[in-house]
């Protein structure tokens, strides 16, 4: 194992998926945004300098490129830059890329990556902060990759590109400089396999992207208290592992959601409402959801702040119920 950044991990996956598979191809380089990571993206450049493009800003002109591509058999990888910048081709994302295959009978593949960074970045304002994988998800055939970890985003990365269907890859502006271990040898991590980061019994801290660090933060406050939290990382949307949250919760009989999308038909209402269904008889208290609030994220980082997830919300919201 050797520790890198999350950032040194997701251009690792790239550029050994790249070595292995020549028809892949990078279009578009803010794959790390513009922050002190960049210049790791250089090295993708400098060893395919001819499978790696800088195109002017067209998003719906980049993913429709990318979309034909993926139908004629190269497999690109397309990058957005801020995940709000997506927006601008989203006709192309579910109207094209995510109904094809089923459109066509099966006949159409669309294997081809999508990657974007997301979340409260600090002073990002209301055009540079959209999480937009619960758009997504509500929109079928687009598979969702939100990792946290190093080793998950190379991982995941690796199997992503992989996958014969069209891919998201979300990750968030605020991971990048996080460290962590990742293997040496060759692997992949399946899509749809969620993973347990933490196991307790006392509470389930369900999670994916930024928010498992800060869940991670507060089971350690947590455990000063006695409480033991279980963290549960969805690593993947869709497709999405149910059976390891309803084994945590029917294991804990509590648990929090807690996502960085919008509170109103986000990614945490979606898993209350599996847990409700399919779990329903084994809560011991109220279902949380710890989520952004429905507002414009302000351009002010003073005020961004007071729409943060952080690990003492978490705290107050796991004593509560486990007080109730």
């Amino acid at each position: 194992m050797t520790k890198i950044s999350y950032a040194q991990a997701l251009v690792d996956g790239m550029r050994e998926s790249m070595e292995e598979d020549k028809t892949i191809s990078l279009v578009g380089t803010n794959v790390l945004g513009l922050g002190p990571q960049r210049p790791l993206i250089e090295k993708v450049r400098d060893d395919f300098p001819d499978r790696v493009f800088d195109p002017p800003c067209s998003e719906a002109g980049l993913a429709s490129l990318g979309i034909g591509a993926a139908m004629a058999g190269a497999r690109p990888i397309i990058d957005f830059g801020v995940g709000s910048f997506s927006l601008l081709a989203w006709c192309q994302l579910v109207a094209e890329a995510g109904v094809a295959h089923h459109m066509s009978g099966g006949q159409i593949k669309v294997p081809m990556v999508f990657t974007m960074l997301h979340g409260l970045r600090g002073g990002g304002g209301g055009q540079h902060s959209h999480s937009p994988q619960a758009m997504l998800w509500n929109n079928p055939g687009i598979e969702i990759v939100v990792p946290s970890t190093p080793k998950d985003v190379k991982g995941l990365f690796k199997a992503a590109v992989k996958s014969n269907n069209p891919t998201a890859i979300i990750s968030h502006s605020r991971l990048l400089g996080v460290e962590g271990e990742v293997p040496e040898e060759d692997y992949f991590i399946e899509l749809g396999i969620g993973d347990i980061k933490r196991p307790g019994k006392d509470i389930s801290l369900i999670a994916s992207s930024r928010s498992v660090i800060t869940a991670l933060e507060a089971a350690e406050i947590l455990s000063g208290d006695g409480i033991e939290a279980e963290i549960v990382d969805l690593r993947t949307l869709s497709p999405l592992d149910k059976n390891i949250i309803i084994e945590s919760v029917t294991k804990t009989g509590r648990a929090i959601v807690i996502d960085e999308t919008n509170e109103s038909c986000g990614v945490a209402a979606e898993i209350s409402a599996i847990i409700s269904e399919d779990a329903f008889s084994s809560l011991k208290s109220p279902i949380k959801r710890i989520s952004r609030p429905n507002v414009p994220v302000p351009a002010s980082p003073l005020l961004e702040e007071c729409l943060d997830i952080t690990a003492e919300k978490i705290v107050t919201a796991a004593r509560e119920l486990l007080e109730s």
